[in-house]
């Protein structure tokens, strides 16, 4: 069903182009596409087909469109987050503090020092509360 209306709606684009790039321009830009005295119909018939052969296409691309549309939301289940098979992911603990290598030498695998006893400053100390 859907291909079907692909199609269609394919074919109503092509023709909506078509209609479209038939048209008189009427803003004259570059002065191509001047009144040509030749035609197979009167200026004022010609326009007034081609407008109302523009709204009909473009009437049956809407309805085309919508008709996807629908019919794309048809075969979609809805979905929550609520609701998921799988179980919350657990908040993240403390960070372990890092080997005086580093993170890559972490994750190489590399053998680590143990960590060396902090510095004593040399520097006047703030009083801290206990």
């Amino acid at each position: 069903m859907q291909h079907v209306v692909i199609v269609i709606h394919l074919m109503l684009v092509l023709a909506l182009i078509g209609v479209v790039l038939l048209q008189k321009s009427e803003g004259g830009g570059l002065g191509i596409g001047g009144s040509g005295g030749g035609g197979f119909m009167s200026s004022r018939g010609t326009a007034n087909l081609l407008t109302r052969a523009t709204a009909i296409l473009a009437g049956l691309f809407f309805a085309t469109s919508l008709i996807l549309s629908i019919l794309a939301g048809l075969n979609r289940k809805p979905t929550s987050i609520l609701q998921g098979g799988q179980s919350a992911p657990t908040a993240p603990g403390p960070a372990a503090p890092l080997s005086p290598g580093g993170l890559l030498k972490d994750l190489q695998g590399a053998p680590t020092a143990p960590p060396a006893a902090p510095a004593s400053p040399s520097g006047p100390q703030v009083p801290q509360s206990k």
